[in-house]
């Protein structure tokens, strides 16, 4: 059997609207650009990603808690956390087409068209001065010399002539209040999830009964109005993230940032993805955020190429003292061990929902030739596969439907289950192999008029082997089968 993996993220695009994982955002009115809706399938495996993300965060340990805060914050929360003030992008605008791009980006285009055509020192060259714009003249003016210099045109007019770089805040700003009006009513949506987990941090601390080294686990939306190149789910607007910062002793922070990296690393290959797929990229010491003491990103080999899907930082005690600078709010922890006061130093883990999501899809995704035809499946974890059972009756018979109907009502109280008895169960089959469901449970005569218990005949998606069963072992066969699941290479 030949199989063809996914090398076009087109395919992906094309299978997630026609499955009903996700859809363009108001597309009957020609969509809104770089946002988008999950549908049935998707939603359903987005929530099967975020438990299993709270339940490792939360549930596998006894010093990590949970919060959910709110998208509107106090303006000065953003104030203390550099984002009014450095929450930028370099932007370029195409004087002939009035369209704004991210400046990098577009050098980042030039040097891979570069590889493709096999242009290699040229695009290490242009690389070298990608990688230390900032260090000549200043970012913008840096970045500006190498489109100048490289004539890189514009992807949607092919005109060469440019603004000058210049930055850009890439927070959605809003009034506040029904009767607001003017500059002192702004207020933002949240660029990151992250900092209404440090403004809760005494809240948790003085509640939860909790003691350094703790961690505060969030999932939420994020937004960001900024350039977007057409990557689908990868790079948008308004966005998900997983985010879980942990409270730790000075002086402990490297040792639990190592920690944190392979544990997070862990979590992709346990949630199905191959390892050779996987890498984790320090960030250069010159490259760090300026409150960073370490950072490094877990990338996936997407078909645009490796990409950061998630980052683990050691924060050092930057958020908290700056929260404590603005607010006038005490944020020492007391260690009564030690009988010392400090400020905790914090590991962030952050990690993507929706470029999780596409890493899950882009992963699975096998293209088969199978006796001389050929099937699309989605090889998905069982474990986040959106349906886990497909219930068929073989034909639609009274002796047949009564049964399926009975293992589909017991099975709902556990798995989600799709029961389906119209067309040929070869199209059945393959319906259920696109969407990624991992077991699909046939009734026929030949399990229902026997002679003793009733058996049915169960298809795994991966090899498409089949076992005839009891009908009242289906829900153990499906346990055990999930539990014993591993990725194909």
């Amino acid at each position: 059997m030949s199989v063809t993996h996914l090398d076009n993220l087109d395919k992906i695009v094309s299978l997630s609207k026609a499955r009903g994982f996700i859809f363009q955002s108001s597309d009957i009115y020609g969509g809104l650009g770089a946002v988008y809706d999950y549908g049935p399938l998707g939603a359903e495996l987005k929530n099967n990603i975020k438990s299993e993300w709270w339940k490792a965060m939360t549930q596998f340990h006894d010093n990590i808690v949970g919060i959910d805060a709110a998208i509107f914050m106090h303006p000065r929360t953003w104030e203390a956390s550099g984002h009014v003030e450095g929450f930028n992008d370099p932007m370029i605008d195409d004087k002939q087409s009035k369209k704004r791009y991210r400046a990098d980006m577009l050098i980042e285009q030039h040097i891979l068209k570069l590889r493709e055509k096999g242009n290699k020192e040229k695009a290490d060259e242009i690389q070298q001065l990608l990688d230390t714009t900032g260090t000549r003249k200043g970012l913008c003016e840096d970045l500006y010399d190498i489109i100048k210099a490289e004539e890189i045109r514009s992807p949607d007019s092919g005109a060469f002539d440019w603004t000058e770089v210049r930055q850009f805040n890439l927070m959605f700003k809003t009034h506040y209040g029904a009767t607001s009006s003017g500059d002192d009513d702004i207020i933002y949506l949240r660029p990151e999830t992250a900092q209404g987990i440090f403004v809760n941090y005494k809240n948790v601390l003085d509640t939860a009964r909790v003691q350094v080294p703790f961690g505060i686990a969030q999932i939420g939306k994020a937004f960001r109005n900024e350039v977007v190149a057409r990557q689908f789910v990868f790079r948008m607007r308004e966005f998900e993230q997983m985010e879980m910062q942990y409270f730790v002793e000075p002086g402990t922070d490297e040792g639990e940032y190592e920690k944190w990296l392979e544990t997070r690393l862990n979590w992709h290959k346990k949630m199905g993805i191959r390892e050779n797929h996987l890498r984790v990229s320090p960030h250069p010491k010159d490259k760090l955020a300026h409150y960073a003491r370490a950072a490094a990103d877990i990338q996936y080999k997407y078909p645009i190429g490796w990409q950061e899907v998630e980052g683990i930082h050691n924060r050092t005690d930057f958020d908290l003292s700056r929260h404590q600078e603005y607010s006038g709010k005490k944020m020492e922890y007391y260690d009564q061990q030690k009988q010392e006061r400090y400020i905790p130093y914090v590991i962030e883990t952050s990690v993507g929902l929706d470029r999780t999501t596409l890493m899950i899809l882009c992963d699975a995704y096998r293209e088969e030739e199978v006796d001389g035809d050929s099937r699309t499946v989605l090889k998905i974890n069982p474990k986040l596969a959106p349906t886990k059972v497909g219930i068929f009756p073989l034909i639609k018979k009274a002796p047949l439907q009564e049964l399926a109907k009975k293992l589909e009502i017991d099975l709902r109280e556990e798995f989600t289950v799709l029961y389906d008895e119209s067309g040929s169960i070869g199209k059945r089959y393959r319906r259920q192999d696109e969407a990624g469901t991992p077991f699909c449970v046939t009734v026929d005569f030949d399990g229902v008029e026997s002679e003793g218990e009733d058996t049915v005949t169960i298809r795994y998606r991966d090899d498409m082997t089949q076992d005839r069963i009891p009908a009242a072992r289906v829900a153990e066969v499906i346990r055990d089968k999930m539990k014993d699941w591993s990725p194909e290479d």
